[in-house]
């Protein structure tokens, strides 16, 4: 019989509003479970998960007095305080999912870094949070024993800019969430903003600058009449966007929602007669193979992580100017055909992914970090 190891998993970012770090999170560690059933979970929280377990987390938690919505105590709790109480409370490793961790290793550590936008695109964001970001992800990647990220495309950047040995760093793709049941019934678009009838093009993602929306919306203005809606979800608050579509004259043609339930978001997917997806810069690119799961068709920014991720299932587009995206819309959206065989295309390319192949994975560097300590530790 094996020996169960404890594993405590950072979660003080955790608070639902956290985008794919948090759908990571959520689809790893319930197949992990399954994968690895030697493995014991204790998550580590903050005040707004409380004490209370999430329902997909296989563990228990303890709480720490951190607010995963302040940036501040949230940084100088994965300094120090989370290496603390894992080892702490007597766990033999510590799992760090959303790009930061300790800057001195009690214990073994794996952190996961999904993306370095603060090194690769510092004009992207603003100065001071890129410089917060960068020293954190710097400091974590130098104390981890081992490093996992989700793409060649940021395994490259993580040896460019962090320095870390690539030896020590376990490229692990994403999965898809698994398909809910959905409805196309128009009540329920239309309870989300759709009109009935209205065919609409579907677009995910906060309103970060290397997201690409207003390039997005200044295509979507010239493209001709009649055209399709454009939904983009995933605001929070004001959307900073609302201004651009007033300005364009788009306000009958575009509908910005905020963060939408799971099961919306699958009629979204359903619904759609196109998922685009103009960023700039992504670690992996979750919603895109979301999209291509559930049939819908794809057209893409022209980046090699998403190359990486839908291969010859998703047409792709040089989404840097509106005349270059314009000239892709325009193409995809007038080929009903192309679109049909990219939704079966995207399927199959889907099916390459899965959360028990990303855990089996997961688990074999979790035992190859104890090994490294273990050999550590025996040296004299």
């Amino acid at each position: 019989m094996s020996v169960a190891i404890k594993v405590a998993v950072d979660l003080v970012y955790f608070t639902g509003r956290k985008g794919g770090t948090e759908t990571y999170a959520k689809g790893l560690f319930p197949a992990l479970r399954q994968v690895a059933p030697d493995l014991r979970f204790v998550g580590l929280t903050n005040t707004e998960i409380g004490f209370v377990a999430p329902d997909w987390f296989p563990g228990e938690v303890v709480q720490l007095p951190v607010s995963g919505e302040n940036r501040i105590t949230w940084a100088a709790a994965e300094l120090s305080l989370v290496s603390l109480t894992a080892w702490r409370v007597g766990a033999d490793l510590l799992h760090c999912p959303a790009n930061f961790g300790p800057a001195i290793r009690l214990l073994p550590t794996i952190v996961t870094i999904h993306d370095l936008l603060s090194f690769r695109h510092p004009d992207l964001i603003s100065g001071r949070l890129a410089k917060g970001v960068s020293l954190l992800s710097k400091r974590a990647a130098r104390a981890a024993t081992r490093v996992l990220t989700d793409s060649q495309a940021s395994a490259a950047d993580i040896e460019q800019f962090l320095g870390v040995d690539p030896q020590r760093v376990d490229v692990i793709p994403l999965a898809a969430s698994v398909p809910t049941a959905a409805t196309s019934d128009p009540r329920v678009l239309h309870q989300l903003g759709i009109p009935s009838g209205r065919s609409f093009v579907l677009s995910t993602g906060n309103r970060l600058p290397h997201k690409n929306f207003d390039v997005l919306l200044r295509a979507w203005a010239r493209l001709p009449n009649p055209r399709p809606m454009l939904v983009i979800t995933g605001s929070h608050g004001e959307d900073p966007l609302l201004v651009l579509v007033e300005q364009l004259g788009l306000t009958d043609d575009v509908l910005l929602t905020r963060w939408v339930s799971a099961q919306d978001l699958e009629t979204l997917y359903q619904s759609a007669v196109l998922y685009i997806c103009p960023s700039l810069f992504e670690g992996f690119g979750l919603p895109l193979l979301e999209a291509m799961q559930r049939g819908c068709p794809v057209l893409a920014s022209d980046i090699p992580v998403l190359r990486e991720i839908g291969g010859d299932a998703v047409r792709y587009v040089d989404a840097r100017t509106p005349e270059s995206l314009l000239s892709g819309l325009t193409a995809a959206l007038t080929d009903e055909g192309a679109l049909k065989e990219l939704g079966r295309a995207g399927q199959l390319q889907a099916r390459r992914f899965s959360w028990e192949a990303t855990a089996a994975a997961t688990a074999e560097s979790y035992r190859r970090a104890l090994r490294t300590a273990e050999r550590a530790g025996a040296q004299p």
